[in-house]
Formats: C-alpha cells, sequence, structure tokens
C-alpha cells in the first residue's frame, strides 16, 4: 500500500547495487539493462499504472560497499524493495539486515544455491538464475559425454560462486572416465591468475575450466597462451557471481 516505504500512488522505488566500478565493472551492464527495461516499461504506462523508479549504486564488488549503499538506499532513500544486487557474497552480506528489516531482497543476481535452500530463514530474499551447481553439472556432463578422457584442471573464485561451480562440475562428471586432477582458487582482490594458471598447466591437465568474472577469465586466456598450454578443450563458465 502507499503506507509502504517506496510506494506512492503512482510510483514504486526500489534500489539495487551493482560494480559500476572495480574488477567486475563489466557486469555494469545488467543494472543499466534492468534500468532501460523499467523506462521502456514506463512509457507503456508502467505497472498497474505506477512507474518503477530504480536507483541503483555502485559498490565497486565489494561486499563491505554494498552493505553501506544498500543501508543508503533502505534508510535514506526509502526504496520499497532490493532489486537485481549483483554478487553472491554480496547478496548474502546484506540478507540478514534486509530480513530483519522485512525489507524484499528481489532477484539476487547470484546462482549460489542458499538463495533456495535457506528460504525458511530468508524470507524475503528471493534468488533469480539458475543455480550453480546446476550449470556447473551441465558442464561436467557435456564433457563426460563429448571427452571421455578429459583430465581437467579448474580455476575457480574463492567463494561460493567458484566452489558451487566446481561441485557441480564434479557431480556431472560421476561414473566417467574424465576427471578433475587439478583445481586451483583465486580471491576476488587479487590482482592477477597468473600463478595459479601455472600450477594447472603443469598438473598435466588437457582441459581447462575458468569458473571466473570477466577480468580473470581474460587473464586465464591470455596467460595459458603464453605458457603454450597444449588441450583439448576450454570451457569458461562466465555466470553472473
Amino acid at each position: 500500500s502507499s503506507a509502504d516505504p517506496g510506494i506512492t500512488s503512482s510510483s514504486i522505488l526500489l534500489g539495487g547495487t551493482a560494480p559500476l566500478s572495480g574488477s567486475a565493472a563489466a557486469y555494469a551492464s545488467v543494472a543499466r539493462g534492468a534500468e532501460a527495461y523499467f523506462k521502456y516499461a514506463n512509457a507503456r504506462g508502467g505497472v498497474n499504472g505506477r512507474k518503477i523508479e530504480y536507483k541503483y549504486l555502485d559498490d565497486a564488488y565489494n561486499p563491505a560497499q554494498t552493505i553501506q549503499a544498500t543501508r543508503q538506499l533502505v534508510e535514506q532513500d526509502k526504496v520499497f524493495a532490493i532489486f537485481n544486487a549483483l554478487g553472491t557474497e554480496h547478496n548474502e552480506a546484506i540478507r540478514d539486515y534486509l530480513n530483519a528489516g522485512k525489507v524484499p531482497q528481489l532477484f539476487a543476481a547470484s546462482g549460489s544455491t542458499s538463495f533456495g535452500a535457506e528460504v525458511e530463514k530468508y524470507p524475503y530474499t528471493i534468488g533469480f538464475q539458475p543455480s550453480y551447481q546446476a550449470e556447473g553439472w551441465v558442464y561436467g556432463k557435456y564433457l563426460a559425454r563429448t571427452q571421455p578422457g578429459a583430465r581437467i584442471a579448474v580455476l575457480f573464485q574463492n567463494d561460493s560462486y567458484g566452489k558451487d561451480l566446481l561441485a557441480g562440475l564434479k557431480r556431472g562428471l560421476a561414473r566417467s572416465k574424465a576427471k578433475v586432477i587439478a583445481a586451483q582458487p583465486y580471491e576476488v582482490t587479487a590482482a592477477d591468475v597468473s600463478s595459479q594458471v601455472a600450477k594447472l598447466k603443469s598438473s598435466g591437465a588437457n582441459t581447462f575450466a575458468i569458473f571466473a568474472t570477466p577480468k580473470f577469465a581474460i587473464q586465464s586466456y591470455v596467460f595459458a597462451n603464453k605458457l603454450a598450454w597444449k588441450m583439448i578443450h576450454r570451457h569458461k563458465g562466465l555466470g553472473i557471481k
């Protein structure tokens, strides 16, 4: 009702965060795409006569900044809901706060299984993407079918995003001859992943799976080529983190 924060007789105010700067700035398009669609919908009368106002702030892909920006949106800007905030750790960092205040956390831009598995604990949090574990399982099944002799090296982001993808990949490979023989994590604060790629090459793998955000995925290809890593197959998982 109009008594709720962010609601008037003619508008609904939504808020969110996105990496407009920093290592994952390529994902700024997620918020900008949503904004463009709301403008499209508003130009055609909005939703049941109300226009959607969407304010999103830069968190530079830093969960600490996500918390600060979310508090600003809720406490100062008085948004009705947090919509489409991007990042696994980032959504995990704000969900206790949002659920305690009964602020809807709509369509968290992450495929972490926790957003579906913990619905009873976080009833105001709604996920959006297919799970990363399911995505990883699809990759595993594909490799088991098309490259049954694959010896797989995995670069993965050291959080729920990368770990979910890796776990799904292993499940998809179960009972096949294709195996993960090496895996190296990287931190989102790292400058590059050159040492991880070098270690993975030395494992003797002939297949390289990259579970990373765009900056580190690109670096992985560059470093693998510099090392003249000969492989039969490369796969990158670039799900929204």
